[in-house]
Order: structure tokens, then C-alpha cells, then sequence
């Protein structure tokens, strides 16, 4: 019998410039989010397009726990950041004034349903997870248009606003302003909370399942359940992103339910980078970025969008983020 090779783990000095890179990063892209409203007008930018980044990067690292790291393919992830979104709606429509409040029961109403969903879906794998992700997502989608007295239809949900916010004595106005570094809070939250789950075992077990998830059944791991687990987390993180959309536009619509929303997620995160922590984030300011941009001189938008895509599968299949990740690694 041959004895197996033997391969030497990296070198300490190796891991420890790794993580003063990843550190410094975060650092880096800290500063960049508190100081942006103080830079955004030189660049042609506003606060309102820095939110929406912030909400598709937070909404699109929700759904790449699932897709990057667990290895499952949702298009019918637009059904929680959806239900995020009327959720915050109809809970500032009839309920409260608080934003907080209205966020958190929102956020909890996508998270629930995923969690209620997800031992359903994780029963396939591959073309038919995907398919039932999208039944799910377009079952939502057609409540919402014929439930017209509660979701109002096609036309959407309106009536509800963002109100200033009383914390501790403190009068925290919702202003393009205010709203921005609300989101930056949310969006730190729910990047911290997807960092400790996939630096735990738990999150190793997710990355497992997505390498071999024939081997981890045999050796008796209950697959399906940490399965769900990782698609029930991920809807909640979606949730919070479509609850925070609902208070950027005062407004939401059946289409924040739809599959081409679900695909667009989809896009961002394959565009960044999947296997990479921030590279949701990065597709997600090309994404609104180009679509800003192109939509403002031409209807045919979608075709950058989509010519872009194309490239980036081309010649950057892991992702911009993983192309410069690869770069940066010594031959």
C-alpha cells in the first residue's frame, strides 16, 4: 500500500499577510462607506444611488450564502425580498410609524416563510431545486397582484413613508442622509452576521455540501437539513435588503417579487464574484451603477447589462473580485 502525499500546510507568514490583507480591506471599504456622502457629488454620484448599492450588495451576499457557498442555484430568491418589502409597507401603512420596528417585522416575515420553504426546496438539487425556487417565487408574485386590497395590485403599495426615528433621546432624521447610514448599519449587521456563519463549522459545512454533497450523505450528515438551514439564513438576509428597498423608494411593487429580480441577484453575484466574500457587493455597484448610467441614454439598458454579463463569463468566470483575487496571488 502507498503512503499518501503529504502536503504542508501554507506557511504561517503566508497566512498572516492573508489576513492583513482581508483586514485592511474591510478597512478600506469602512472608510469608503462612512465618508461617501462627503465624496459622492464630485463623482457625479448621490446618496440614494449609494443605498441602492448597498441594498442589491447586501440582498445579492444573502443569496450567494446559497449559491456561492452552499452551491444552490435560486431564482425565486426575489420572493423574500418581496415579502421584505411589503411587509415594512404594511407594517408602516397600518401599524407603526417606527422604521425600526416595521424593518424587523419585515425582515422576519421573509426570513419566516424561507424557513417554513426551505425543507420543501432543498429536497432536489440542481435544474429542479432551481425550478421549484422559481414556482415558489412567482406563487408570491401572483398574490401580490390579485390580492389588490392589501397589496394594491399591479400598482403597488403606497401610503407609507419614512418617519424620523427617537433613539435614546436622539432625533435621527430619514433624509437621503440619514437614510444612507441607516442602511450602512443594516448592511453591516448582515455582513457581519453571513462572516460569522461562514468562518464557523457550520458555514464549512455549507462550503462541504457544495464540494461533495454525496460524500458528506454517505458519511451520515443530514445534508437536507443543513440545506435549509443555509436557505432559511439566506432569505432573512434577502428580507432585510427588500425591507430597506421598500423605505428607499416609499413604495414596492409585485415586481420585487418576480423572477427577472430573482435573476438579476443572480447576475450581481456571478458579475462580483461568487466565491468571494465582498464580490456580491461589487456586482452589485456595476450592476446599478451601468443601469443608472445606460438607462439614462438609452431604453435598450438591458442589453448593456446583459452584453457586460457576457463578457465577465468570458473573461472573468470567477467573478471580478475572484480575477483580481487570482491576480494578486504570487505564480
Amino acid at each position: 500500500m502507498s503512503t499518501p502525499a503529504y502536503t504542508a500546510p501554507p506557511p504561517r507568514s503566508a497566512m498572516q499577510t492573508s489576513n492583513l490583507k482581508q483586514h485592511l480591506g474591510t478597512g478600506i471599504l469602512a472608510l469608503v462607506l462612512l465618508t461617501a456622502p462627503a465624496w459622492l457629488h464630485y463623482v457625479g454620484g448621490y446618496n440614494d444611488i449609494a443605498s441602492r448599492v448597498l441594498i442589491y450588495g447586501l440582498a445579492a451576499m444573502g443569496l450567494n450564502l446559497l449559491l456561492g457557498h452552499t452551491g444552490g442555484l435560486s431564482f425565486g430568491h426575489a420572493a423574500y425580498f418581496g415579502l421584505g418589502s411589503y411587509g415594512v409597507g404594511l407594517m408602516l401603512k397600518y401599524m407603526t410609524h417606527n422604521v425600526l420596528l416595521a424593518l424587523l417585522g419585515g425582515t422576519l416575515l421573509g426570513g419566516v416563510v424561507a424557513a417554513v420553504l426551505a425543507p420543501i426546496a432543498v429536497r432536489r438539487r440542481g435544474i429542479y431545486f432551481a425550478m421549484i425556487t422559481i414556482a415558489i417565487g412567482q406563487m408570491f408574485y401572483f398574490i401580490a397582484i390579485r390580492w389588490q386590497t392589501v397589496t394594491g395590485g399591479y400598482d403597488g403599495l403606497t401610503g407609507f413613508s419614512r418617519h424620523t426615528l427617537h433613539l435614546f433621546g436622539f432625533d435621527w432624521t430619514m433624509g437621503s442622509l440619514g437614510f444612507y447610514y441607516l442602511v450602512v448599519a443594516c448592511f453591516t449587521l448582515g455582513a457581519l452576521v453571513l462572516w460569522i456563519v461562514l468562518n464557523s463549522p457550520l458555514g464549512h459545512t455549507f462550503v462541504a455540501i457544495r464540494e461533495n454533497q454525496k460524500r458528506l450523505t454517505f458519511l451520515g450528515l443530514p445534508v437536507q437539513r443543513y440545506a435549509a438551514i443555509s436557505f432559511a439564513l439566506s432569505g432573512l438576509i434577502v428580507a432585510l435588503a427588500g425591507g430597506l428597498n421598500a423605505l428607499l423608494d416609499n413604495f414596492t411593487s409585485p415586481n420585487t417579487l418576480n423572477y427577472t429580480f430573482s435573476g438579476d441577484l443572480v447576475v450581481i453575484a456571478v458579475l462580483g464574484g461568487m466565491r468571494n466574500f465582498w464580490g456580491p457587493l461589487v456586482g452589485a455597484a456595476i450592476f446599478v451603477l451601468v443601469r443608472d448610467y445606460a438607462s439614462s441614454v438609452t431604453d435598450n439598458w438591458m442589453s448593456v447589462i446583459g452584453l457586460i454579463f457576457v463578457l465577465s463569463v468570458l473573461f472573468f468566470p470567477l467573478g471580478v473580485m475572484g480575477f483580481l483575487q487570482r491576480k494578486g496571488k504570487p505564480s
